[in-house]
Parts: structure tokens; C-alpha cells; sequence
């Protein structure tokens, strides 16, 4: 496989190297205020891909490659020469993420322009890098690098590799760590949509986020929330944004507190009952977080037997602290990420 770094010294950038990264993968100030797309590919150098080669790339996106499909478009793994940014044979060279938007839907188009705008600034060890694009009549293309080991809900939820508590732990904090990134930004940034599916892992588990379609900027000056239409995920909905579609960085939180809770039960965040009906996890677990004697059987059984209980208990506070019903009590991420880390410390990672 292909160094993602080795054509740097032959002339060929797909990123210039601003302050946005800190060596451990934390925060520094930056700015995402919005500009047009021709400004954000020629400020941050997105490679351009002909539809032509994206086609090639992943063999005429072919059913053997492909990876999954969310409400706007399929994505597909191809290879991709990095020092030429041209197709290469499967397997060899640079392999990628290749995601197709639907044809027709102006929502759909208004969440590609979205994604590109946003994953055109960022620089984050826990978010996914954006490599480039297509626009080529109809055809509107994302490429990102790919995540070999896929989505956090697929391991959770879905038969993926066991993931023992170590690597669980791991993926909270780094997951934390790129949700703080992105709200302490100088122009912060609500996700919007943050779930187990859209935490993506690389082939070391580190976590990514990824999903920014429907994200927006955070409230601005003097004002507390941004009012809009209910988007996102079912399950993951904070209770105030479904009462009153006002977004902020609590909103995220709340969704967060459901991903830690799915991390610790490997439960969907809708959980099914034996009646056929259904309801958020979030509700549910309540009782069981808040109670030592009840956490034992929320905990997914495969920890049951090597988690030590008093890093359950810490664990069971922070998702308590995020899925506050009062948005106001609720931690900021940068919280989060220091008592998540409290708890790594005592986790051999």
C-alpha cells in the first residue's frame, strides 16, 4: 500500500499544513466560516477527479466494492495512485472511500456541497480527511480515505470483530476528542448527526467522525442556539431539539452520551421489546446506569466477565452527565474528553 505522505516531496499536496493540529490530535483555535466551493477547493487544494477516473478506480463501482449506503448517496472502495491522482489497479496503490450521490434531490445536493465545505477546512486526527472531488455533469463524488475496519456500529451491532474494552475505551476518547475539535472551533460546529455509523475506524481503531452533511455552525455572538428543522437519527435526538428544533453543542452531547451507551451495551440505540414495540435506549437504560446493582446486566455480556466494574461505574456517570434531560447541566466535550480519559488512564489501551 502506498505511503499517504510519500508524493509530498515530489511536489504533490492534497492539503496545505495550517495550525489547525496539535501533535496529540487536540484542538487549536481555527476558523470554518463559510465560503464558496471554489474557494474552499482552491484554499485547501482538493484534488479534482474526472468521473472517468473514479469510475476506473473502483472497477465502474462495481458490487464487490461496495462498502454501504446512507439516505444520500452509496459509497464504494477504489485505489487511487496519489502521486498521479490517477485509478490504480485494486489492492495496489492508495485505497479510498468513494461516495456516489443519489441522482435528482436538491437535498441531497445541498448535503454534498455541505460535506465538501466542511471536511475542505478540517485537519483533525479524529476526523475523516476529505481527499477530493468530482462534479462532473450530474455526477457529484466525495473521496476520503478509507477506514478498513468500517463503522463503530458494525462492530457493536452488526458481527463485526470483538471489540474488548481497551479498544472501546480508545474509541470514546478519540471519538470525544474530534466532537471537542469540532465545537471549540472560533466558528464551532454541531455535527448534527453523530451515531455509531458515522464514527468510522481505521486499521488501528482509531476513530474518525464522518457524516457532515446536515452539520451546521454553532450560534453566533449573543445568541444561545440556531433554530431549524429536526434532522438527524432516531434514538440519538436530544429531547429539547425534538421539542423545539433549537440546535446547539449540547445537542451533540446528547447524541454522544447515546454512542457511549451503545459502546458499553452494544445496544441499537432504538431497542426492541418482546411486545414489538420499540423505544430509545437512551430512555430505557436510564434506571440501569443510575444503579449499581443494574448496570451489571446493561453492560454487553462479552465485557461482563473482563471489565473491572468501578471503570463501569465512571464510564455509566459520564453517559448519565451527556444524556441529561436539561441541555443547560449537561458537559461541555471538553469535559467529556477529560473524565473519559480519567478512565483511560486506568485501562491499559
Amino acid at each position: 500500500m502506498e505511503n499517504s505522505y510519500a508524493c509530498f516531496k515530489k511536489g504533490v499536496q492534497l492539503f496545505p499544513n495550517p495550525m489547525f493540529l496539535d501533535p496529540d490530535g487536540r484542538y487549536r483555535k481555527h476558523d470554518f466560516s463559510m465560503v464558496n466551493m471554489k474557494d474552499v477547493v482552491h484554499a485547501y487544494r482538493l484534488k479534482s477527479f474526472s468521473y472517468k477516473t473514479l469510475k476506473a478506480a473502483t472497477q465502474k463501482f462495481s458490487e464487490k466494492n461496495f462498502l454501504g449506503q446512507g439516505g444520500s448517496g452509496h459509497v464504494y472502495r477504489g485505489w487511487i495512485n496519489l502521486c498521479t491522482m490517477t485509478a490504480a489497479k485494486p489492492g495496489n496503490r492508495h485505497p479510498v472511500a468513494v461516495k456516489r450521490l443519489k441522482k435528482g434531490g436538491a437535498q441531497g445536493r445541498e448535503e454534498w456541497l455541505n460535506e465538501l465545505n466542511f471536511l475542505g477546512r478540517f485537519k483533525h486526527k479524529h476526523v475523516v480527511k476529505l481527499i477530493g472531488y468530482c462534479s462532473e455533469d450530474m455526477h457529484m463524488i466525495l473521496v476520503y480515505e478509507y477506514m478498513p475496519k468500517g463503522s463503530l456500529e458494525a462492530h457493536l451491532l452488526r458481527g463485526g470483530t470483538k471489540l474488548n474494552w481497551s479498544k472501546r475505551i480508545k474509541i470514546a476518547v478519540g471519538s470525544a476528542r474530534g466532537l471537542e475539535y469540532l465545537h471549540t472551533a472560533t466558528s464551532p460546529v454541531i455535527h448534527r448527526d453523530l451515531k455509531s455509523s458515522t464514527i468510522l475506524l481505521d486499521k488501528d481503531y482509531t476513530p474518525q467522525i464522518s457524516d457532515f452533511g446536515v452539520s451546521k455552525f454553532g450560534p453566533q455572538g449573543d445568541k444561545t442556539h440556531i433554530s431549524t428543522r429536526i434532522l438527524g437519527t432516531r434514538g440519538y435526538f436530544a429531547p429539547e431539539y425534538i421539542a423545539t428544533g433549537h440546535l446547539t453543542m449540547k445537542t451533540d452531547v446528547y447524541s454522544f452520551g447515546v454512542v457511549l451507551l451503545e459502546i458499553l451495551s452494544a445496544s441499537g440505540a432504538v431497542k426492541r421489546y418482546s411486545d414489538g414495540g420499540d423505544g430509545d435506549l437512551a430512555l430505557w437504560a436510564g434506571p440501569h446506569l443510575s444503579s449499581r446493582l443494574e448496570l451489571h446486566r446493561l453492560i454487553d455480556k462479552k465485557l461482563r466477565k473482563s471489565i473491572q466494574m468501578e471503570e463501569a461505574y465512571a464510564f455509566a456517570e459520564i453517559i448519565l452527565r451527556c444524556l441529561n434531560q436539561n441541555p443547560k447541566i449537561r458537559p461541555t466535550m471538553t469535559d467529556v474528553v477529560n473524565s473519559l480519559e480519567e478512565v483511560a488512564q486506568n485501562t491499559k489501551i
